[in-house]
């Protein structure tokens, strides 16, 4: 009668486990077909039993700011190799201030002024300072040296090509010296506009598949990347920033270091809305969510719900199982 009972017990848990996994999927599938005629991509994996789910993951999506995670772990790499030190001075002058998100552009004073790797890491993980990403570039060999690192690491499917200010540089159709053709008229410079969004959106230049971003965050968390003082430093970096967007779906208690990355919209089109991260319950529980969405059509506020649900639908279909 004992075994009789193991085996009913066994055979209740094998067909309760791929319905519990078919509920996730068909919900992330319903995310999927929400965000329509945009592409979403999402990877989830839970780091206790290792399952994953996935929809659009294969796809590479633009990153916007979500490079400055593995730009992140790739100088905390060289700090733990002894090869650079977060009290280094780095100085930024006034003609290295990028546009967009830039706490350090806002407060700039004078011609130039001195900061510390510390700071530009905080600043550019932490705030996604555009100015403070591209100061730390360097110090990583680039966007190729970066590139290098994370295939170094086993991550593929993740490139980093451009810094912010070259990103930039080739959306809005600048020439050498960042400036917009001479005489050119308002449709013209509609146009030029147009065709550096669109070759940014749909070009293999500063993308990552869902995949290669859960794998970066997976390796992150199990130390894989650095040593346990800088893997801590880096989570806690990340750790309740902005934008709120999956942390606005987690119930209280639910940590999630994060990094987003968002592009501007054009013409009604939002390149790139993204966040990934790793979300930390209380008793030690740990999820990887990464979501990408590219061409979206819907507003801010759309596209915010939609990532909230995200995060709902990930706690009701691992975090709580």
């Amino acid at each position: 009668m004992r075994t009789y009972r193991m085996m009913i017990t066994a055979l209740l848990m094998l067909c309760a486990a791929p319905a519990f996994a078919d509920a996730l999927q068909a919900k992330l599938d319903a995310l999927a077909q929400r965000a329509q005629p945009a592409h979403l991509g999402v990877t989830v994996i839970d780091l206790h039993s290792g399952q994953t789910w996935r929809v659009g993951a294969g796809r590479a999506y633009p990153m916007m700011s979500v490079f400055k995670a593995p730009l992140g772990a790739a100088l905390l790499d060289r700090v733990d190799r002894g090869e650079l030190s977060l009290d280094r001075s780095v100085t930024i002058t006034r003609a290295d201030l990028r546009q967009g998100v830039s706490p350090i552009a806002k407060h700039f004073q004078g011609e130039s002024m001195p900061f510390t790797v510390r700071q530009l890491l905080k600043a550019a993980v932490g705030d996604s300072d555009n100015t403070a990403a591209d100061a730390l570039l360097p110090l990583v060999g680039g966007p190729a040296g970066l590139t290098a690192w994370l295939r170094a690491h086993g991550i593929e499917g993740m490139r980093v090509d451009r810094g912010e200010g070259g990103i930039s540089h080739d959306v809005m159709g600048l020439d050498a010296h960042n400036q917009p053709p001479p005489g050119e008229t308002d449709a013209q410079a509609d146009a030029r506009i147009r065709r550096g969004f669109l070759a940014y959106m749909r070009g293999p230049r500063d993308t990552s598949t869902p995949d290669a971003a859960a794998s970066f965050l997976r390796k992150l968390w199990q130390g894989q990347l650095l040593s346990a003082s800088s893997t801590h430093l880096l989570l806690d970096t990340m750790t309740h920033t902005p934008p709120l967007r999956i942390e606005a779906g987690l119930p209280k208690g639910v940590q999630f270091a994060h990094k987003g990355g968002t592009s501007a919209t054009f013409e009604g089109i939002t390149a790139a809305f993204n966040d990934i991260g790793v979300m930390r319950w209380p008793d030690g529980r740990a999820v990887v969510v990464a979501g990408f969405l590219t061409g979206s059509t819907q507003s801010a506020k759309e596209r915010n719900a939609l990532f909230a649900e995200l995060g709902r639908v990930v706690v009701e279909g691992v975090g709580e199982e």
